[in-house]
């Protein structure tokens, strides 16, 4: 069996507008038969972005690959009853857009599991199912802002210009909500009862971002429980990898023909870094220690 055939016989409708649609796209390139279900308009990411390729933009053949699609009204009686004749035979059910959609149709979880008792259902938004912001319209960098992941750009006029970097929380969270599903599914089909997760793909983000926000938490308490590393006598670094901006041994570097990321923080690295390059006396004079130790702000070193 290989990889792309894992979840044959998984039957998912996705209903989704734009973006998290990715969520049945990770479950299809595992085998599963993903449906993506449309109201009669279409989904306008066909058009949305660039480059457009035969008609279809990037986003879209990248987002809904692997899929079939159906157009269907589910406000008028003759298309939600088409709906709940695929519903009766569905595995999981995606909800990809504002949380509450399906059920202003009629079909929210309650209805769901009166058709088909052990459906799956995951919804999954940009700010989650609760709170201030549940209702809000956004887009892919909304999430990683509102995570505090975003810095602008300046540039040589002063202007500050969105970052070019990937969009997190649009990528992470269909991942997280596919992980969701597949624990929904095993436990569903043991205890013969349907489940309903949801998740905000602005916590995705945030979640990416672990380490930096968790080390600001830490940070929050006395200094004698939170300290630094060993290596830096226990001295308290930046949170996340603004701690390694002055590091030695773990940098950016500018080549002739580019930059290029020196990773010899461990000692044994260091060590093999410095017999390569017939340089032992470095290593003699600044051996470091067992852990992750970054030479910060050794001048010479760096030179």
């Amino acid at each position: 069996m290989g990889g792309n055939d894992l979840l044959k016989g998984l039957k998912v409708l996705e209903n989704s507008l734009l973006g998290p649609g990715l969520v049945g796209t990770f479950l299809s390139d595992l085998g599963a038969e993903v449906i993506k279900v449309e109201s009669p308009s279409g989904d306008y990411i066909r058009q949305m972005t660039w480059p457009i390729i035969q008609g279809d933009s990037l986003l879209h053949l990248h987002t809904h690959r692997g899929k079939r699609s159906v157009a269907i009204n589910l406000k008028d009686e003759d298309g939600a009853k088409i709906y709940r004749n695929l519903l009766e035979k569905t595995d999981v059910v995606v909800e990809a857009m504002r949380p509450g959609t399906l059920e202003r149709l009629g079909f929210g979880f309650d209805e769901l599991v009166k058709i088909n008792p052990k459906i799956v259902f995951c919804t999954i938004s940009g700010y989650g199912a609760t709170g201030p912001y549940r209702d809000l319209p956004s887009h892919g960098i909304a999430y990683d802002t509102w995570a505090g992941l975003i810095e602008p750009v300046v540039d040589e006029d002063g202007f500050k210009r969105i970052p070019s970097m990937p969009n997190i929380g649009i990528n992470v969270g269909p991942m997280l909500a596919a992980l969701g599903i597949l624990a929904a599914v095993i436990n569903a089909r043991e205890t013969g009862q349907g489940k309903q997760i949801e998740v905000a793909q602005s916590d995705a983000a945030a979640y990416a971002d672990w380490y930096r926000i968790e080390t600001h938490r830490a940070y929050l308490r006395p200094e004698n429980e939170v300290t630094g590393n060993p290596s830096d006598d226990y001295e308290r670094r930046a949170p996340g990898l603004a701690g390694m901006w002055e590091g030695v041994r773990y940098q950016i570097y500018e080549t002739l023909d580019g930059h290029i990321l020196f990773m010899a923080s461990e000692k044994a690295f260091w060590k093999n870094f410095c017999e390569g390059i017939s340089r032992m006396d470095l290593f003699e004079r600044w051996p470091g220690s067992q852990y992750a130790d970054h030479a910060r702000n050794n001048v010479e070193l760096h030179e």
